[in-house]
């Protein structure tokens, strides 16, 4: 039941923070709302899709597909209704490298193929598909509907959001700060980009040498990653993700003069959304790695000092 309160969670602050979140910072100009307007509609056809999509092929990663492809679109557009001012095409260009290094991990991991309803589906689907509460397959009917294509489809549009304030701020000169803005989004795209790399390597090695009937030895018996990124983060890559989108809205802060804005709801809400993927993820990985638990005792799940192992454990 932990999933579903998790849903139910996300759902409510999906409907709550953007609402409350409407009443800061100066009400959208005419050009803004048009812009907005026309994404949302995009937003909604992609809901639809792969909902559709989702229940006639049974495979749920449709939302994945489109997870680094829409915000490109989204951005590039709103990039046009500003006439492609120095400010909007920073902002779009660094959405866009985000998207083609994470559009490149999902290929590698079997997500596109030319039929392109099939590819690999997320794990975690199944594993949730599996569980008692959705053997009835109108809650899981719900479930699809409501969270792994509403919510996260209106997610994606959210967190990309900052650049309509951009858009409404248009004038503002293009200045130093957002050359700052710009280099800490792409240090942390750098970032999730070393951390995916580490991981697929592993996890790539690990798998040749269980389907080659070899035998697992040191960190490949261990069965998961804890060296690079991965020794001082448990989801470094969930951690940078996090944080390019929350540089991201740093550029509405600049250009609109306002610490607090309603576009600041997309980034607020994938935290929200990282804690629940994050929490089940470990708990999924506590039940297949036996030494994950110690894991855990010892480094951060996002960020932070990583605590010392104490010599029994350094032992074993």
């Amino acid at each position: 039941m932990n999933i579903l309160r998790t849903a139910l969670l996300l759902i409510i602050t999906l409907v709550v923070v953007p609402v409350f979140s409407y009443y800061f910072g100066t009400p959208l100009n005419e050009i803004s709302v048009e812009a907005l307007t026309l994404l949302a509609k995009i937003c909604l056809g992609a809901i639809i899709y792969c909902f559709i999509l989702g229940e006639l092929t049974g495979n749920n990663s449709q939302v994945d597909k489109l997870w680094s492809l829409l915000p490109i679109v989204y951005v590039w557009i709103v990039a046009h209704y500003g006439g492609y001012s120095t400010r909007l095409i920073v902002m779009a260009t660094l959405v866009s490298f985000w998207g083609i290094r994470l559009t490149y991990n999902f290929s590698r991991h079997g997500a596109f193929t030319i039929r392109f309803w099939e590819g690999e589906e997320d794990y975690r689907w199944a594993v949730l598909r599996a569980r008692p509460e959705f053997q009835a397959k109108w809650k899981w009917t719900l479930f699809n509907l409501f969270f792994i294509c509403g919510y996260q489809q209106i997610l994606i549009l959210l967190f990309t959001l900052p650049i309509i304030i951009a858009l409404q701020f248009n004038e503002t000169p293009f200045g130093y700060i957002d050359i700052i803005i710009a280099g800490l989004m792409l240090f942390f795209i750098i970032y999730e980009t070393i951390a995916d790399n580490q991981h697929w390597k592993f996890q790539s090695e690990k798998w040749k040498r269980i389907n080659a009937d070899e035998n697992l030895e040191g960190d490949y018996k261990k069965g998961f990653l804890d060296k690079g990124l991965w020794a001082f983060s448990r989801h470094p890559n969930y951690f940078a993700e996090q944080a390019v989108w929350l540089s991201f809205y740093l550029f509405s802060i600049y250009t609109s003069s306002e610490w607090l804005n309603w576009s600041i709801a997309g980034s607020l809400l994938l935290v929200v959304l990282f804690q629940g993927s994050s929490n089940f993820s470990e708990e999924i990985s506590t039940e297949k790695y036996p030494l994950y638990k110690e894991y855990q005792k010892r480094v951060p799940r996002f960020f932070g000092l990583r605590k010392k192992q104490n010599a029994s454990s350094t032992k074993s």
